[in-house]
């Protein structure tokens, strides 16, 4: 069996060979065979103008101005990393994309600005509700104990339609990460999902069985839900699975596990 590791940061370090390394290392040890690595779009101040909406908020404004993280890096200094990187005679077969946060104004300034670059894969993201993070620890005043959950759910799963349907991507990332907090809605999520698997297939588009929110936010979801999962196995959609690691110790995270509960 093949184990792959199909996403993972660098944010937390520089971009050196010396700090991917630390990477490789650590999926090499982990026994994996190939890991994928993606930063976040906010990494680069080539695509700070996707984030303006963000800024309505002062909590959210604060956050984007860390400039030891954010918007910090050109764009092509990471893709020339990873080129050198992927000449080095390496244990571990190594793949470089983006995580870009689907904001659906910006569609065709995205189309527009990855078209210029080259990239072994492209992951498409949903942090955002119509300019709130859902996903931080200031998500709860901004967004879940000021709206219902039924209306935050029907939101993420629209746009995460829109962003299928670009057509700018190659895998969907953390499908179902809306339910980090563990709040749910009170409707019926199987159509939605089924929706969803029918999309990604019709798009060609992986899905990960992400496991961040397992061992990040500690939830009891090793991954991707048990119904989500049987729908997108159903569906004969194409899974990647993935540590979500942001730091070199966390590569390969129950991703064996995630894999064998798969098969």
């Amino acid at each position: 069996m093949t184990y792959i590791d199909g996403h993972m940061h660098l944010e937390n370090g520089p971009l050196t060979k010396e700090y991917v390394l630390q990477f490789v290392e650590a999926a090499h040890q982990k026994g994996l065979d190939e890991i994928q690595i993606l930063d976040h779009t906010h990494r680069f101040i080539e695509f700070e103008p996707i984030y303006e909406r963000l800024k309505q908020y002062d909590v959210q404004k604060t956050w984007l101005a860390n400039k030891d993280m954010k918007f910090k890096d050109h764009l092509s200094d990471f893709i020339d990393l990873m080129k050198d990187i992927q000449q080095m005679d390496l244990p571990v077969k190594v793949k470089y994309g983006l995580e870009v946060c689907y904001v659906p104004e910006y569609e065709n300034f995205l189309k527009e600005l990855l078209g210029q670059y080259s990239f072994d894969f492209l992951v498409g993201a949903i942090h955002s509700i119509d300019g709130i993070l859902y996903d931080m620890s200031f998500s709860k005043d901004l967004l879940w104990n000021r709206y219902d959950a039924n209306d935050i759910y029907k939101r993420y799963y629209e746009l995460v339609f829109q962003l299928i349907e670009s057509q700018l991507f190659t895998q969907l990332a953390h499908p179902d990460t809306i339910k980090l907090f563990q709040i749910y809605p009170t409707y019926d999520l199987k159509p939605t999902y089924q929706k969803m698997a029918e999309l990604l297939k019709a798009h060609h588009m992986k899905a990960e069985n992400n496991v961040g929110c397992y061992y990040r936010y500690h939830h009891p979801d090793m991954g991707l839900s048990q119904e989500l999962l049987q729908i997108f196995k159903d569906n004969h959609v194409d899974l990647i699975y993935a540590s979500d690691a942001h730091q070199p110790q966390d590569v390969g995270n129950y991703i064996r596990e995630a894999t064998l509960q798969m098969n």
